[in-house]
């Protein structure tokens, strides 16, 4: 399950990113709580917005973050996006504890963040293959999912907690100060221990090849079919339990943290259990989806607010083993040296939904309730299960029957035959042989 800490090159990385995520996720429920609470009356399209404005940048320049994955050394430019992102939070904390921040200075801040994440999300992705290599690929990045979430199970309840004792922007400054570990990190690490993927130098075309590449692969359009669906509608759970928080159940930052950790423990036992497999699979991906919705229509249901806590950790397990199954998958059936690119495409899908999203379901929250608002997250889900098994049946011998035999009425044994994943890997070379072949007239 662990095996990618093996090598020192990860685990200085492992180290540096979980405290550096600690801060994010502080930073992230201060910022969600000050602007619900202090700069308007309890608004979530207020929320929703900054949300938006934090994940829209994707949608403009995450395919040409792409390319800059692909040209430059991820160090390099990991070092870059850090300073830039620490410099962000430290000028946003400092604005708040002057007493001087109006709702438009945070969302500019917000559009700030989110253009610097648009250009190091890729990075950052790509750059785990050269820490462990193709071999252990998928175990990192599960790893890596279970280091944001494990920083999502301390960083929300911790800032609960100081914002109630020091305030928002002094927890929003603790974040400028966290990300100087990251950068510690990657001073850190051995060179020679790295496993650097060839960079392709610049040239006309680079943006389409990835388009192109992306576009002959029908598994992949089918998983950005799903996170797009979920980014947009489901996975909004700042949205989610702040409201239920405040306007449902009255309580206060401190449960609101509270709500962001208990997802997270779900969450971390997700990511740990995508750890053991050896490869992510269509059909995981698919079966999270639908748990997903599941579970959001129970939370929805839930009367009071322990009833409410308790449904939250199924949530977190089934939307990141969706997550972190996809994004393994992706990975390792690319190509390395266009996996920036395709990446980034990724990323774009799956963040640039939240502007459409976002103050979408604020609205909702606010007119008819938080309840309705989740209730459209578990449509979310239906759909994007839905969307994939339509493609696998129609392309991958899906085929789903009754056993025979002796059975109990109560206890049905069901066949499910799905033959893509024993064809991923070679469906994913031979592919990649007619793109190759076809760049030369992209």
């Amino acid at each position: 399950m662990f095996r990618s800490l093996a090598g020192v090159n990860y685990r200085i990385w492992f180290a540096g990113a979980l405290i550096s995520n600690i801060g994010a996720w502080m930073q992230r429920t201060a910022q969600d709580w000050y602007v619900l609470t202090e700069l308007t009356d309890n608004d979530a399209v207020a929320v929703g917005i900054t949300m938006a404005l934090q994940f829209g940048p994707a949608l403009l320049i995450g395919p040409y973050a792409g390319i800059l994955a692909d040209r430059i050394p991820g160090r390099r430019l990991l070092a870059a996006t850090q300073i830039t992102l620490a410099l962000l939070a430290l000028g946003l904390g400092a604005i708040i504890v002057a007493g001087v921040a109006e709702l438009w200075m945070v969302y500019l801040f917000a559009l700030g963040l989110g253009i610097t994440t648009a250009i190091d999300a890729p990075a950052r992705q790509t750059f785990v293959g050269e820490l462990v290599g193709t071999k252990d690929l998928p175990n990192a990045v599960a790893l890596n999912s279970a280091s944001f979430n494990t920083a999502r199970l301390i960083g929300p309840a911790v800032a609960g907690l100081l914002t109630v004792v020091i305030g928002a922007g002094w927890v929003i400054v603790i974040n400028a100060v966290t990300f100087l570990a990251m950068l510690l990190a990657l001073y850190l690490l051995r060179e020679s221990e790295l496993h650097p993927m060839t960079k392709e130098a610049k040239s006309r075309g680079q943006f389409r090849a990835g388009l192109a590449y992306v576009r002959r692969r029908g598994d992949l359009m089918a998983i950005f079919a799903m996170v797009f669906l979920m980014g947009t509608f489901g996975f909004n759970f700042a949205i989610f339990t702040a409201t239920m928080a405040s306007v449902e159940f009255g309580r206060g930052a401190g449960e609101f943290g509270l709500m962001s950790s208990i997802v997270a423990v779900g969450s971390v036992i997700g990511a740990l259990g995508s750890a053991r497999r050896d490869r992510p699979r269509l059909r995981v991906i698919v079966g999270s989806a639908l748990g997903f919705s599941a579970t959001m229509v129970v939370a929805a249901l839930m009367p009071t607010f322990p009833l409410f806590l308790l449904a939250l950790a199924p949530i977190g397990f089934f939307a990141l083993t969706m997550i972190t199954s996809a994004n393994a998958y992706v990975q390792t059936t690319t190509r390395p040296a266009i996996r920036g690119r395709v990446m980034s495409l990724y990323l774009m899908i799956f963040m640039g939904g939240t502007p459409l999203g976002g103050p979408l379901l604020g609205l909702i929250a606010n007119e008819l309730g938080p309840r309705w608002a989740i209730a459209v997250g578990a449509l979310a889900g239906i759909a994007a299960a839905t969307v994939t098994v339509i493609w696998m049946r129609a392309t991958r011998n899906l085929r789903i029957r009754r056993s025979g035999g002796r059975q109990r009425w109560y206890r049905p044994k069901w066949h499910v035959r799905y033959d893509g994943d024993g064809l991923d890997r070679e469906t994913a070379t031979r592919e990649i042989a007619i793109v190759e072949a076809g760049s030369r007239r992209i």
